[in-house]
């Protein structure tokens, strides 16, 4: 019987009923909401599946999309698999990006740039923390539109860090971060904000110059 204990892993909470799904659907929704290549080995863990299958799934997929011309497609880098836009595609992607830099940012890429001008270099984690919602969304608008930029590591986490960019202080008006109101001692500690609190988070708008706050549009 302790033979038999130690040759089977203890798979993660819930991971019986996740084995139960369609593997190929739920390995495209997980697939949808990674910010960086998924490993074999993690989404066998998180799925519950040998990594054989899963690798297989995989392959099916990509093959598929491939098949189907579909505008994307899943491809295997970094040692995992992440959805990208297909290639032929880039100048329909390329017309939405710089039609987007035309929009003037909502109030949460406000506030997650704020805390960023603050607290760089910082994590989306820590930013997210300070917000008291998800930011990753938001942070990757921000790096779309040059105004945040990846400054390194965290050494502690391996996290990826973030800064503002000297496009950011061209439209702030600001000759350096030394010019940025003394609004940072009213910023509360990442660790020591719960819930949806956003006390002390400045919001302002990069694009001044337009008033109109009826065209402002969603990120």
């Amino acid at each position: 019987m302790t033979e038999a204990t130690q040759e089977t892993p203890v798979p993660p909470a819930g991971t019986s009923a996740v084995a139960e799904l369609d593997l190929e659907p739920a390995l495209e929704a997980v697939l949808m909401v990674v910010d960086e290549p998924a490993t074999e080995e993690h989404l066998a863990r998180v799925l519950g599946r040998p990594r054989r299958e899963i690798a297989l799934a995989l392959r099916n997929l990509a093959d598929e999309y491939t098949a189907r011309r579909r505008g994307f497609e899943l491809r295997e880098v970094a040692g995992g698999w992440r959805f990208f836009s297909r290639p032929e595609y880039a100048d329909a992607v390329e017309a939405f990006v710089l039609d987007g830099q035309q929009a003037r940012l909502t109030q949460a890429a406000l506030e997650t740039l704020a805390v960023v001008a603050y607290r760089q270099p910082v994590s989306r984690s820590r930013v997210s923390a300070v917000r008291g919602v998800n930011c990753d969304g938001v942070m990757r608008t921000l790096l779309q539109r040059g105004l945040v930029a990846e400054a390194g590591t965290e050494p502690e986490t391996g996290a990826i860090l973030y800064r503002t960019t000297n496009y950011f202080l061209e439209r702030m008006g600001l000759r350096g971060l030394d010019e940025l109101p003394e609004l940072a001692p009213f910023l509360p500690e990442a660790d020591a904000v719960e819930g949806d609190s956003r006390e002390g988070v400045p919001s302002f708008d990069p694009d001044a110059p337009d008033t109109d706050a009826d065209d402002k549009t969603e990120l």
